[in-house]
């Protein structure tokens, strides 16, 4: 016999049938007549996250929504991640309730704004952020996909089919966006942590919720104490990297040295990994891979670094 019951699947399974912990965020997006409309989120989550020419998050919503009608039109947002301080999340609540105009709800949010670091440098109009984030991810919605650029705003008491699978309208009263990451913005307190090692300590107090719950009542809980797990390290032999190296270009190769570097790397990541090696160096005229070049490529933020 079962040790667990079986519960009825119905809509808003994520909320109305499991306890699912999401983010929480406020994203921001521009609307016809220029003003930023903030609304809150959590069924947002990364989509392409490698191997692809860009990075992408994924956002369901309500297609009726202020958010939706707004990124059908202009097609830009930016993802705001708000810190687990309950005055906060309760502001973020009080944006929520569906039917709210702009106009209406905006005069009284207690949210600071500033402009988008893409409009700072380049002009293109864009929502504005929030001050107070901890992290911002502005995007653009790529509507190419899955032929979603015929897709129009206007329609508030629901679309009719047919639908597309995975972006743009996907259902009477549902949408889905692949919003291509342009820019990622942070504090300075908590990007120097990424580039310098993240300690438990270093962690931002982002909240996580379990949604709508119970008619009256969004749920929450702030950061407690991180802890760490150390990863299992299976190494590979030597001779099973160099075989691989020795395939992965046909004019670029690796000292010893340099593959000890990643000898830690799981089997099924090493192509991916001696592949971004051999763009590396073609990008910067080398031929033999050293173990100071390694050490170059495997530092992410070197760029970041060079510039403080």
């Amino acid at each position: 016999m079962s040790s667990f019951e079986n519960l009825r699947i119905v809509d808003n399974f994520y909320q109305t049938s499991l306890y699912f912990p999401m983010p929480t965020v406020v994203i921001s997006t521009l609307c016809e007549d220029g003003m930023t409309n903030l609304g809150p989120y959590s069924l947002v989550q990364p989509y392409y996250v490698a191997g692809k020419d860009y990075y992408a998050m994924l956002l369901c919503c309500r297609n009726s929504s202020n958010t939706a009608q707004n990124i059908l039109r202009s097609g830009k947002c930016a993802i705001n991640f708000i810190d687990d301080n309950p005055k906060t999340f309760a502001e973020a609540v009080k944006l929520s309730w569906p039917g709210d105009k702009p106009s209406e709800k905006m005069p009284k949010c207690k949210f600071r704004l500033e402009k988008s670091m893409i409009e700072e440098e380049t002009g293109e109009a864009r929502p504005k952020v929030l001050t107070d984030a901890i992290q911002v991810i502005e995007c653009t919605w790529v509507r190419e996909l899955d032929g979603a650029d015929k897709d129009q705003p206007g329609v508030l008491t629901g679309y009719e089919g047919p639908y597309h699978d995975f972006n743009g309208i996907t259902s009477k009263f549902g949408a889905h966006f692949i919003l291509k990451v342009d820019k990622i913005l942070m504090k300075k307190k908590y990007s120097d942590a990424i580039i310098n090692g993240v300690r438990a300590k270093d962690f931002p107090p982002l909240p996580v919720d379990y949604g709508y719950r119970d008619s009256k009542n969004f749920w929450f809980h702030r950061k407690t104490r991180m802890r760490a797990e150390l990863l299992q390290v299976r190494q590979a032999s030597l001779d099973s990297v160099r075989y691989a190296a020795d395939r992965a270009d046909d004019k670029v190769k690796f000292t010893d040295e340099a593959l000890k570097t990643i000898l830690g790397v799981p089997r099924v990541f090493l192509p991916l990994v001696l592949k971004g090696c051999v763009k590396w160096a073609k990008e910067n005229g080398v031929e033999l891979v050293t173990e100071e070049h390694m050490k170059i490529i495997n530092d992410k933020r070197s760029k970041e670094k060079n510039k403080k």
